[in-house]
Formats: structure tokens, sequence, C-alpha cells
């Protein structure tokens, strides 16, 4: 149903791909950014607590819709702080297992709240 893309002429870095082709019919779910904050609305320190919610949040909703994170063909990651990129990444790689869907990460000023330090938005695609 999809085919990761990554012309061997094009630079790349082995956690994500440059494009990924998805065969229809199919399911498309458009995932919100989701940051760091709690059910209870607290918002813990430290990019990794904060990585972990967020990431939570996004399999919470893939499964919602019947999905995993298998489903993700696409991210797009927000961070405050180059600094932050190392937490980043530790979680978000025990989250996606080695899966690589095309994604692209901002470094951005700030985000809805002042205590946020990170924001993920996602594209998934099923079988319809």
């Amino acid at each position: 149903m999809r085919t990761l893309i990554n012309p061997n002429q094009v630079s790349g870095n082995q956690n994500y791909s440059h494009g990924v082709l998805v065969n229809s019919p199919a399911r498309f779910l458009f995932i919100a950014g989701q940051v760091g904050r709690d059910l209870d609305g607290s918002i813990p320190e430290g990019i990794e607590a904060q990585t972990e919610i967020a990431m939570r949040n996004l399999a919470d909703i893939l499964e919602a819709s019947n999905m995993s994170m298998e489903d993700i063909v696409e991210t797009t990651v927000y961070l405050l702080s180059r600094e932050d990129n190392v937490g980043f990444d530790k979680v978000r790689s025990k989250w996606m297992r080695g899966l690589r869907p095309a994604s692209t990460k901002l470094y951005i000023s700030g985000l809805a709240h002042p205590h946020m330090l990170c924001e993920i938005q996602a594209t998934a695609v099923s079988r319809a």
C-alpha cells in the first residue's frame, strides 16, 4: 500500500524518508499538532517528558481511528530549541521503532503555551 521513496542521488537520513507513495483506495487521518500537555492540563519539565506525552497522544488518536504508528506516512515536528533535538529524537525513536515516515523538523520561537517545548503533527494512511 505504501512505498518509501529514498533515491540514492538525494542526501538522506536514516530516521526518515524523503517521500512516501500511497496507492489508494485508502483512509487518510490528518492529526493536529500534539503537545506535551497531559490530560489534566499539566505540562511537565523537559523535552523527553513532553515528547512522551505528545507521542502517546498520537498513538491514542491512531488507535481511536483503528490505526497504529505503522500507518503514519508524514510528520511535522516543531521544537523551540536545537538543544532539545537529542532528547526529542530519543523518545521519537522509541515510539517509531524504526519506521521512517516522511518528516520535517522546524525550530520555532514559540508554541501555544510558554512552557511547551515541542509539537508533532502527523498524517496516517491505512487501507479503506
